[in-house]
């Protein structure tokens, strides 16, 4: 799995973009970032 910044930077679209979204509600500072 790619690191935080890395996602960040290229800011992937894929599944997880719905995952997140609902997470983006808790921590918005956590923007389109996967953090598992």
């Amino acid at each position: 799995m790619p690191t935080i910044q890395q996602l960040i930077r290229k800011g992937r679209h894929s599944k997880a973009a719905k995952i997140n979204s609902a997470a983006l509600k808790g921590s918005p500072q956590r923007r389109g970032v996967c953090t598992r």
